[in-house]
Parts: structure tokens; C-alpha cells; sequence
């Protein structure tokens, strides 16, 4: 049986136009919708099960990429965004009407994806994103109110539409944090 997981994930993954260069993301306020533009194609995009991230009504996980900061304009109403949560990893800024996420950002320079910022290309009507890629943190969505016992076909439902679940993240962020702590311990090799 087939659950739902995102309409990103269950209408089928969507490859992304090869020569996208971003869009716009909007809050889902109608009046005065907070907008950020983002100049470049998603990097590392991810159906997440983590209980931090915005997730839309109905749905068992967020979509979150992962893009360049430099690359992440806010464009209109700054002042209608708060952090989420300051004391956070990702210091995600929320639009404060309506609770949308615009782009969660990783301030401390010391931490290995510093500066990447964490979007939901959903909020954005433009075409050419690049859909997830593998699901993280699946079993977090335990800890929002989903039965242990449906786990396995919840489980089942990204390898059905072709993506890898996990309950940390992908082999290759997971490198990429590792070799960031063994560079920070000087046990790195370059080899």
C-alpha cells in the first residue's frame, strides 16, 4: 500500500530544466506575502521527516534543499520574518502571519554546511526545480503523531518512487560531515 508522503514526492519526483537558474519563494499569506529569491538551481533536495521543518497540512515530510547563502535574497517584507527558533542548527525564518519557512540558514562557521541555506521550492510557481533525491530523518515523523507500526510502509513509499530512505542523511552529506570533523580534529587526509 502506498502512503502519502508530499505531492512532490507522490505525483512523481520531477527532474530539474538543466538550465534553471531559480525563483522566487513566497509565505502563504495573501496579503503582503514575504518573497525570497533564490538564484540558483537546488542542490541536494530532500523529502525530510524531521520535526523541524515547515511541512504543508497533510503531509508526513517536508521538501528541503539546499542552496548557496549568497545566492538567497530577501526581496519583500524582511520584517514580517522571525527565526523560528534561535537556539536551532538551522536558524529557520518563518514568515509570522502564516508560519511559512522561507529559508532556514546555518550561522555558526564552524559547523560543516555553513553556508548553505535550506529552502522549500514548493514556494515558488516557477517550473525547473530539481525534485528530492533521497528521504532523511524518516523515522522523526514518529515523534509528530505516526504510528511505529506503519513505519515499514512508510518506509516502502519513497523506495517506490525511486528515493533511498534514511534516519540520518545521505551517504554523501554524511561524508561531507564526517570529513568536516576529522579536518576539525586534523585527522583528515587529503589521500
Amino acid at each position: 500500500m502506498t502512503r502519502a508522503i508530499h505531492l512532490s514526492v507522490d505525483h512523481g519526483i520531477q527532474k530539474g530544466a538543466s538550465d534553471f537558474g531559480g525563483g522566487t519563494l513566497r509565505c502563504s499569506c495573501t496579503n503582503d506575502p514575504v518573497e525570497v529569491h533564490v538564484d540558483t538551481q537546488v542542490l541536494y533536495n530532500h523529502a525530510c521527516g524531521c520535526t523541524q521543518c515547515w511541512k504543508p497540512e497533510h503531509t508526513l515530510s517536508s521538501v528541503v534543499g539546499v542552496v548557496p547563502r549568497e545566492k538567497v535574497a530577501v526581496t519583500s517584507h524582511r520584517e514580517k520574518l522571525k527565526v523560528r527558533d534561535d537556539t536551532a542548527l538551522i536558524q529557520r525564518d518563518a514568515r509570522t502571519a502564516c508560519g511559512t519557512h522561507l529559508y532556514g540558514r546555518i550561522e555558526n562557521k564552524e559547523r560543516a554546511f555553513y553556508g548553505l541555506d535550506f529552502i522549500q521550492t514548493e514556494l515558488s510557481t516557477e517550473a525547473g526545480w530539481d525534485g528530492p533525491g533521497f528521504a532523511p530523518f524518516v523515522s522523526s515523523i514518529i515523534e509528530s503523531g505516526t504510528a511505529p507500526s506503519s513505519m515499514v510502509e512508510v518506509r516502502q513509499t519513497p523506495r517506490e518512487k525511486g528515493l533511498e530512505p534514511y534516519d540520518c542523511l545521505s551517504p554523501a552529506l554524511m561524508d561531507i560531515l564526517a570529513a568536516h570533523s576529522a579536518k576539525a580534529k586534523s585527522t583528515h587526509s587529503e589521500a
